[in-house]
């Protein structure tokens, strides 16, 4: 099979080169495209270099599907057309909510796929670790409303956001003046409740995008609320969660269904370090989840803590998993 990436040179571009190297995917040709700045730079790929092609110039019908890493104006002006000469998995917000376009977490609704018209679309890092742990939930007991807090990584934002945060770190511990591009305040040790731009009833995008996106993967009878907040670390997504039921439940059986989540795992013992932080779970395809605690407030409902790598289950992994599906399912 001939596969190739779009913005590969960026953080998902490269974690998914990354992903697919450790894969069993049988790959017959790669192709790394970019932007005319990267073009005809060398990344390796299984000790093999090849040679970036720049966007502009590069024939979609070189590969039976293209990976899209490259953001919504990249999506918005090139997926149409190479569509109509490869399957495209997009990884921007730009097609999600697209009635016609999969928006897919394999795990939780690979039979969407079966109605793809050629655009895929990979939903958002926070939506998709969410997402995992409340679908075994919602069928068992039927999810009734949500309420989440997300604490999300520099790298969510690219890799100059990365940098922004290091270098705001130094200046901070230098005690030198420091400047802000990337976010809208200091994010070197502080932490900041926006993600995106705001919406006329004071949502962010972020946060809609964790709604709409739920409501179409799962079910559009349930109700969630988010707040997004970017945290000064580099990678990995947190998220605090409460689940209210339509009915009572068994709480032994909550947490026997939670172990056995595909792509999940639970770490929760009810000690000292007894949970996952997000130091732990960088470059882990896993979507840890911990504190699993009955809401006391609310006898229909619960709290979980969960965690995973924006990056990686968040973004090139679920990409490589649905092409992995594509391949079954031929």
């Amino acid at each position: 099979m001939n596969l190739a990436i779009v913005g590969a040179t960026g953080n998902v571009g490269r974690k998914t080169i990354e992903v697919l190297e450790k894969s069993s995917i049988k790959i017959d040709n790669i192709f790394l495209i970019a932007s005319e700045k990267s073009a005809g730079k060398k990344i390796l790929f299984k000790k093999k270099e090849i040679i970036i092609e720049q966007l502009e110039k590069y024939d979609f019908a070189k590969a039976e599907i293209t990976i899209f890493a490259a953001g919504s104006e990249i999506a918005k002006k090139w997926v149409p057309e190479a569509s109509k000469k490869t399957i495209v998995i997009d990884n921007s917000s730009f097609f999600r909510m697209q009635n016609d376009v999969p928006l897919v977490v394999p795990e939780v609704n690979s039979e969407s796929l079966n109605r793809h018209k050629n655009i895929i679309s990979n939903p958002n890092c926070s939506t998709i670790q969410m997402v995992l742990a409340l679908k075994p939930l919602h069928d068992e007991y039927k999810i009734k409303r949500v309420i989440v807090s997300t604490y999300q990584a520099v790298s969510g934002a690219g890799k100059s956001s990365v940098d922004e945060l290091f270098q705001q770190t130094e200046d901070f511990l230098k005690k030198k003046k420091i400047s802000s591009k990337n976010f809208t305040k200091q994010i070197a040790f502080n932490l900041i409740p926006h993600i995106d731009s705001f919406d006329k009833d004071g949502y962010t995008k972020e946060e809609l995008k964790m709604v709409n996106e739920t409501k179409k993967i799962l079910d559009d009878d349930i109700d969630l609320t988010a707040t997004c907040v970017r945290v000064p670390i580099k990678t990995g997504h947190s998220e605090s969660i409460n689940i209210e039921f339509d009915n009572l439940f068994d709480f032994a059986n909550i947490k026997k269904i939670l172990k056995n989540s595909p792509g999940c795992k639970v770490i929760d013992e009810h000690k000292d370090g007894g949970y996952v932080t997000p130091l732990e779970v960088e470059d882990d395809h896993t979507t840890f989840i911990s504190r699993i605690r009955k809401d006391n407030s609310n006898v229909k409902a619960i709290n979980l803590w969960v965690v995973s790598d924006n990056l990686m289950k968040g973004a090139a992994l679920n990409s490589v998993q649905i092409v992995e599906c594509l391949i079954n399912k031929k």
